[in-house]
């Protein structure tokens, strides 16, 4: 079996990767009031989204989530993938955190006590742009197997 992912990045893709697989696994299962207060707080920060059914919403972002962490957390997904998938996701955290009132200080990009649990995914934006990055400017061939 070929790896592409690099090996001192399988730490990173690692606690990513299980964190979001996690998140994704604990959503798949979710009931109507769980789906609706999700749906209603990524609704309040991406309008577009308020169309959509909550239990429909729920599950895509259970799959989702469930794709991106297993896509980490196997070293056969090109860390290109892995790292593009990453950036993209995060950026939507972010992006949620950023349009969420209540979530930044006046006036600041500093979390308030509620925006902490957000904020801090600002690592996975890290991971991600770092693998893309590295992949993007890198083409050693420094990979597990190569």
């Amino acid at each position: 079996m070929r790896f592409l992912a690099r090996t001192h990045q399988l730490p990173a893709r690692m606690a990513a990767g299980a964190l979001i697989l996690h998140s994704g696994l604990s959503k798949k299962d979710a009931d109507e009031q769980k789906a609706a207060g999700l749906h209603g707080m990524a609704a309040g920060a991406y309008p577009f989204l308020k169309e959509m059914d909550p239990a429909a919403f729920t599950r895509l972002l259970s799959c989702s989530e469930i794709a991106l962490g297993a896509a980490l957390l196997l070293p056969v997904v090109p860390s290109v993938v892995a790292g593009a998938a990453l950036t993209a996701f995060s950026a939507g955290l972010l992006g949620f955190y950023l349009r969420t009132p209540g979530m930044r200080r006046e006036g600041s990009v500093l979390p308030t006590e509620q925006g902490l649990s957000v904020a801090k995914d600002v690592w996975l934006l890290g991971i991600g742009a770092s693998l893309l990055t590295e992949e993007l400017t890198c083409g050693d061939g420094h990979r597990m197997g190569a």
